[in-house]
């Protein structure tokens, strides 16, 4: 999930002086802002249904476009990857065991190189570090492509890749995020916030139908090398960015143990950012089902076939996810980001509880689907949140948290549902977890205001 606003006493000035611009009006802390933003009000010349569709205004910057753009290929690519990595691995060994021992070594380094890419992003011009962890994950992909032409047939091989190319991505994932407040106005992040994750749900849905499609067709090795060209097209949309250097004023630090300390007592010292982590903890980890969906599909949902029960049940979350993202105007111009995080996160544990009441496949498919416009808009307000109420030396350090909470939320969830719904049963397991993420999430609004004030 993702979302969250601003008015702690604790958090960054509100408005434009948050966000870091790159030439136009400057602002309090001397930055500056794309040109336009002040004469671009939202919602301002959008009339009729476009008032629903999508906010595009930030496609109007063309870094950010630039940026965006490139993710439309990358999004399918890195899917092609998701699916022929296990792929490969079970046909070499057969068994399940060994894809959930690779997905663990991958996890791990994403972890801890995020959280040191995050410092390292506060440290560095981000362009730069853009430039050469997209030109890492290009190259891991070509060697994946090399070692499945060869035939190597190693899981040690894959596991080192894969390995290696989520550290990659850790570094990756911090300063990508971060640099889109340098990219375009506060008002925008939103609307930003909006098209970047439209994009990467819609490549979760197309892109394993595309890699189902292609692997009897071209084969499982040319996953790989699809991934790696798609790549290219990200190293050049990073090269045309303008430079991205730490602002000027800001220490010289290096990127340690200390720094990355530094980020989680920033943390803990702006209620706003701590909450916004929270709310994601509170529904991914107790309200985030897939584990049981294989279950469900062969017990529940057995009469409609498990092979389409499961396929559908996979597929509703980032389904929904994407129409959200399509009429994203409807919410992207609220101004009132945290109780836009609240809603949404207690929006996400209903529709998860009516999940688990239902016993018909197309009424759990539409509770499914409800919970992933809820979780588009919790990722728009939440990402607008991060960017906006943290200052530009801190934004590197909050993202990598924000990338190991997203990634380590759902994992965490897996063992959890597992674990609840063989004591009890999986319909009762998440049912039960919806609603604690709606009591949960109300609780901490109720005792905490920070989040209930937070607006730009």
């Amino acid at each position: 999930m993702d979302s969250s606003e601003r008015t702690d006493s604790s958090a960054a000035p509100s408005g434009s002086s948050t966000a870091p611009r790159d030439g136009g009006t400057a602002s309090s802390d001397g930055r500056t802002a794309p040109s336009g933003d002040a004469s671009d009000p939202p919602g301002a010349g959008r009339r009729g249904w476009r008032r629903w569709a999508m906010d595009t205004r930030p496609l109007r910057r063309p870094a950010f476009r630039r940026l965006w753009s490139s993710t439309i290929v990358t999004a399918v690519g890195s899917q092609l990857t998701a699916v022929a990595v296990p792929k490969q691995i079970y046909d070499i060994t057969g068994s399940s065991a060994w894809v959930g021992y690779a997905s663990l070594a991958g996890l791990v380094p994403m972890v801890v190189f995020a959280l040191w890419g995050g410092a390292v992003a506060d440290t560095v011009d981000r362009r730069k570090l853009l430039l050469v962890t997209n030109s890492g994950i290009a190259v891991t992909s070509l060697l994946f492509w090399l070692q499945a032409v060869a035939r190597f047939d190693s899981v040690v091989v894959l596991m080192v890749l894969l390995a290696v190319q989520q550290a990659f991505f850790g570094l990756n994932s911090p300063a990508r995020n971060a640099s889109i407040a340098r990219l375009v106005p506060a008002g925008e992040l939103a609307a930003a916030n909006a098209l970047g994750s439209t994009v990467m749900q819609t490549g979760l849905v197309a892109g394993p139908l595309l890699a189902g499609a292609l692997i009897p067709v071209i084969g499982l090795p040319e996953l790989y090398l699809i991934d790696a060209v798609a790549l290219c097209a990200t190293v050049w949309a990073v090269w045309r960015l303008p430079a991205l250097p730490p602002l000027a004023g800001a220490a010289v630090r290096r990127a340690g143990v200390r720094e990355i300390a530094d980020g989680f007592r920033y943390i803990s010292g702006h209620k706003v950012l701590l909450l916004s982590f929270l709310a994601d903890i509170i529904a991914m980890v107790f309200g985030m089902p897939r584990a049981l969906f294989p279950q469900l599909a062969a017990e529940t949902y057995a009469p409609y076939g498990e092979g389409l029960a499961l396929g559908l049940l996979f597929a509703a979350i980032p389904v929904g996810a994407v129409v959200g993202g399509l009429f994203s105007g409807t919410f992207s111009r609220a101004r009132r980001h945290g109780w836009m995080v609240i809603g949404a996160v207690t929006a996400w544990g209903a529709a998860v509880t009516g999940f688990g009441l239902s016993r018909g496949l197309w009424f759990a498919v539409v509770f499914l689907a409800a919970a992933g416009v809820a979780d588009m808009v919790s990722m728009v307000f939440r990402g607008a949140i991060l960017l906006s109420a943290a200052t530009d030396e801190m934004r590197g350090r909050m993202q990598g948290v924000f990338t190991v909470v997203v990634a380590g939320g759902p994992r965490l969830a897996d063992v959890l549902h597992g674990t609840a719904g063989s004591a009890f049963g999986p319909r009762a397991a998440v049912a039960g977890g919806g609603l604690l993420v709606v009591v949960l999430m109300l609780g901490l609004a109720a005792a905490v205001p920070a989040l209930r004030r937070y607006r730009i």
